[in-house]
């Protein structure tokens, strides 16, 4: 990023901005500069911002204090004005064809035909006309009749290890459940892995809600809590050739399970599946398996109720942190150390925070970090292409031009912001009421949670899925959940996803005054807010849910 460097041009045009804020000043200027315009010698670019009809007056004779109205005047202003108004009926149907017709727009490089949006914009939801038509159709029916067989009469049973964090884990319960019924397995409940950076040891039954899982899901799928008690030595699973299959490709069709998992499902009775990360693919299983997928996360997977209560009580505190009821944003800020270090993107800070980075790299990475002679060009190409996390001033700067004010309440939830108080200093500036789960519940409160890590995470989850608006700052599995979660329950609920790549060419941009910053932010992102989209080859089914798990109303 440019260290912001436009803000001196910014300055000058924040009065032309279609959303007034903060007395018309840019806000990445002091407001003690912001008289500093006065000086019409300084700024000669001024008559260009006064409105149109002020400038037209101080041109035209017809409107100076020198000028006598004369009768030929009168009847030349006259025959002017029938003029005007005559254009202006031919123009009429014209003009409200071309507002009610669809509008050219652009999404993430492709040109589309998009429908113009008859509601005013809403810095809180997305337009309720744009949000009507679909609805969420994957919940199990009431009364319906279970096809299973018998537990002994399956195929065999199938466990895995959902490894990694909170997110990571729970797609792999989807996936397992989705496994299960292709090959009609019966599926022992999964195992929570335990990740060499989360260092965490929660059970299953430590953040779900076993019995409602079981129960949910019992007529799609024959669900025990442990492995049976006639399997002679339980450590053997994992650790046994024998009993462990290890060679499923990422995003594997439904038939490479029928072929090659469920023959030796068959012989051994039980088997365990690892690695089960992304080990099944989203357009190349039955619409059904992935409306079950779908039934799993939105219906089946609850997190144990203390959770949800306390979530409920976080989510309650934002909403009236006012004195009375006010909106708030929930913020998901990817910039830890590790996402810092994992992403080799360059980012602004002193020499010697650099050269800590580039050892942190080196030791982490060491394949990837080389000599580190190639790292400098790769970083320039992975912020061209919006590969890099925004930063907390970027994202400070984006949401002011979206028109959030400064006084908006901000969820945060991350982990240790790399570069600590310093960082985070230009987003506090702009919005000070950031808050976090540790400042909005007291110790006590979370005491119960810190046990497990993943619970201190299903409380970020939830409320963030509860929140007015949520905002991403870089992908990954939490972000995209949310958003799914989001679109399922209606996609009035705005999720905001930024163009980092047209972001980071604005910052790096010095002459972009911020008017024409502010017209780029909006008109990009309008479309970038979670509203329907129809699904395509090869899409993530966490992100969208639109066309397997949803219905036309």
């Amino acid at each position: 990023m440019a260290e912001l460097r436009h803000s001196s041009s910014i300055g000058s045009r924040a009065s032309s901005s279609p959303m007034k804020r903060d007395e018309d000043a840019s806000p990445l200027i002091p407001e003690n500069q912001a008289d500093d315009d006065d000086d019409h010698d300084r700024h000669p670019s001024r008559d260009r911002e006064r409105p149109f009809w002020l400038y037209f007056q101080s041109q035209s004779p017809y409107f100076s204090d020198e000028t006598r109205v004369s009768p030929k005047h009168s009847r030349i202003s006259l025959a002017l004005l029938f003029f005007i108004l005559i254009a202006g009926l031919i123009s009429i149907p014209s003009i409200w064809n071309r507002l009610n017709a669809p509008y050219l727009c652009k999404k993430d490089g492709i040109v589309l035909r998009c429908p113009r949006v008859k509601e005013p914009p809403s810095l809180w939801e997305n337009p309720y006309s744009a949000t009507t038509s679909w609805k969420p159709c994957a919940e199990r029916l009431d009364g319906g009749v279970s096809d299973l067989p018998p537990e002994n009469e399956t195929t065999g049973y199938v466990l895995i290890h959902a490894e990694g964090g909170l997110n990571q884990q729970r797609i792999a319960i989807c996936n397992a459940v989705a496994v299960a019924k292709i090959m009609n397995a019966t599926l022992i409940l999964p195992l929570l892995k335990q990740d060499q950076i989360w260092k965490d040891q929660t059970k299953f039954e430590d953040i779900f809600d076993v019995d409602h899982f079981i129960n949910y899901l019992k007529d799609d799928v024959r669900i025990v809590r442990d492995i049976p008690d006639w399997f002679p030595d339980k450590s053997e699973l994992f650790t046994s050739i024998r009993r462990t299959v290890k060679n499923i490709p990422k995003y594997a069709p439904a038939q490479f399970y029928i072929d090659n998992v469920l023959p030796r499902i068959k012989e051994k009775k039980i088997m365990a599946l690892k690695p089960f990360v992304d080990r099944l693919g989203y357009d190349n299983v039955p619409p059904e398996i992935n409306r079950l997928r779908c039934r799993v996360n939105y219906h089946a997977l609850k997190f144990l109720p203390e959770i949800e209560q306390m979530a409920d009580q976080l989510a309650s505190r934002m909403r009236n942190r006012t004195g009375s009821s006010n909106p708030y944003m929930a913020l998901h800020l990817r910039f830890e150390k590790g996402m810092v270090g994992l992403s080799f993107c360059d980012f602004v800070g002193t020499r010697e925070e650099k050269a800590k980075m580039a050892e942190y790299r080196k030791k982490e990475w060491p394949r990837r970090y080389k000599n580190g002679s190639h790292l400098w060009q790769l970083a320039l190409q992975k912020r061209k292409e919006g590969r890099c996390p925004l930063e907390p001033g970027e994202v400070a700067v984006i949401l002011r031009a979206m028109g959030y004010p400064k006084e908006t309440q901000i969820y945060v939830a991350s982990g240790q912001v790399y570069g600590g108080q310093n960082r985070m200093a230009p987003l506090r500036n702009m919005f000070p009421n950031l808050v976090t789960k540790e400042e909005l519940a007291s110790k006590e409160e979370l005491n119960g949670f810190r046990k497990h890590v993943t619970s201190l995470a299903a409380l970020d989850f939830l409320v963030c899925l509860k929140s007015d608006v949520f905002v991403m700052t870089h992908g990954g599995n939490f972000a995209k959940l949310i958003i799914g979660a989001r679109r399922y329950l209606g996609h009035r609920l705005k999720s905001i996803k930024p163009d980092k790549g047209l972001m980071s060419k604005s910052f790096g941009d010095p002459y972009m005054g911020w008017a024409t910053f502010v017209e780029d932010v909006v008109v990009t992102h309008q479309t970038r807010t979670a509203l329907p989209e129809e699904t395509f080859p090869n899409y993530d089914l966490w992100e969208n849910p639109l066309t397997p798990c949803m219905c036309k109303t």
